[in-house]
């Protein structure tokens, strides 16, 4: 189904879809839909109810109740619990607005019919929430056009991007490609479901909430807008990552153009730019860098061994905020309140942190920041087995190196690193496009 209503899409740019409602309810949609949302493994919404009480309730029963209502047009979202988690690296709160099971299955139901219809047209530098794309794809886009010279940069980030999008706008964008009224009525409903937060339910008129599964789809159907205007030959190369986007220019004037164009955008979206996160770097030797997707992007020199001017590149690593959360990940993981916890499920826990955290960061040049967090995981690690024995610290350190012949089954970081190269897929394959992108 999907492969079909993307091919359609993809060979008439201009087609309307006026037959989706009955997809939404087909039984293996929905039955794709909470496998889905049971992979995610969410909270539960306003009426409390879990995925495991669910499953005891009966999966097939609630699809099946789904689908009826569906059918019928008698289904109606309930509103959103809205909880505030911290913000990586700042004091600020983000909001999440998290459905009720049942609602977060309807919702990764139309995205699975809508997503298809409108890959069709997203253009090659939106890479965030997209299938078969991901950061690492757009980070190798900097790596290139910093080879080719595009060196003064725009970095941007959308402000409060998910909860300021105009719902009438954001439906218009929709109904370029969808003219299905139930399925459009059923978008219009999960908008406007509402926040629930201190008891009280608050409709807003602007924004997709942030934690539902249709939200990233909504966002970059908006953006959209954007990417398809957006001129690289006049204003460089944008790569756009959901709110969070950056424009490789190759003169300053250039980045300032692209910076008054992107404002420009924004404004005519509704949006604006964040202030505190809008600035234009020049990458240069010994110059300032940016951080983008988690890394430290800056322009570095390698002397060779036999002398000469050496190679210069544009290298990344983990940004200091990366870093910071994952020493506060690790010290959560190995605090004094778990040493009554065996050795062995705190190093599981330790190792099954750092296999994530380092499958993400190892396509870089980290060599040098993956040593730290290793040596930073040996220390509270010491530390954990010194106080369980109410020994010093000295003696943890040498149970940890010594005593233990594969040192309590701690995964070592080191040898792990792919560094990036211009023109080949970060992967360790061919770039058959690297060259096309101009």
């Amino acid at each position: 189904m999907q492969h079909a209503l993307y091919r359609a899409a993809k060979a008439d740019p201009g087609r309307r879809f006026h037959a989706l409602r009955d997809k939404v309810f087909r039984g293996d949609v929905l039955w794709r839909a909470w496998v889905a949302v049971r992979t995610n493994n969410g909270a539960p919404g306003v009426d409390s109810t879990t995925l495991a009480q669910v499953e005891e309730y009966g999966v097939d029963r609630l699809l099946d109740e789904l689908a009826v209502q569906l059918r019928e047009g008698t289904y109606r979202p309930l509103p959103l619990r809205r909880v505030f988690i911290p913000k990586p690296g700042s004091d600020e709160q983000r909001p999440l607005s998290i459905p009720a099971v049942a609602d977060r299955i309807v919702q990764s139901a139309c995205k699975l019919v809508l997503e298809p219809i409108f890959e069709a047209d997203m253009m090659d530098c939106s890479f965030g929430f997209r299938p078969k794309r991901g950061p690492h794809d757009a980070l190798q886009v900097l790596v290139d056009e910093a080879w080719r010279g595009r060196r003064w940069v725009v970095e941007t980030d959308v402000a409060n991007c998910f909860s300021a999008i105009p719902h009438e706008e954001l439906m218009q964008a929709v109904e370029e490609r969808v003219s299905d009224q139930a399925v459009l009525k059923l978008l219009r409903a999960m908008l406007r479901a509402g926040v629930m937060s201190d008891g009280k339910v608050r409709r807003e008129v602007a924004g997709t909430p942030q934690g539902g599964p249709i939200s990233p789809l909504m966002c970059n159907v908006y953006l959209h807008r954007i990417d398809r205007v957006w001129d690289v030959r006049e204003h460089g190369v944008l790569v756009r990552f959901a709110d969070d986007a950056v424009v490789m220019c190759r003169s300053k004037q250039q980045a300032e153009a692209a910076l008054a164009r992107l404002r420009q955008l924004l404004g005519e979206l509704g949006l604006e730019a964040k202030a505190a996160k809008t600035r234009i770097v020049h990458l240069t030797e010994g110059g300032e860098g940016l951080d983008f997707l988690g890394f430290h992007h800056r322009w570095v020199r390698v002397k060779r061994r036999s002398g000469g001017p050496g190679v210069a590149f544009l290298a990344r690593w983990p940004a200091d905020k990366a870093m910071q959360r994952a020493r506060d990940r690790i010290r959560e993981l190995t605090r004094r309140s778990r040493l009554l916890l065996p050795i062995e499920v705190i190093v599981d826990e330790v190792n099954r942190f750092l296999r994530g955290w380092s499958a993400y960061f190892r396509f870089g040049n980290s060599a040098v920041r993956f040593g730290k967090i290793e040596h930073y995981v040996w220390t509270r690690m010491a530390l954990v087995i010194a106080k369980r024995h109410k020994r010093s610290h000295r003696y943890g350190w040498s149970v940890l190196s010594y005593q233990s012949p594969d040192h309590f089954g701690l995964v070592s970081l080191s040898g792990t690193v792919v560094a990036p190269r211009p023109f080949k897929d970060w992967r360790d394959k061919p770039n058959a496009g690297g060259e096309r992108r101009r």
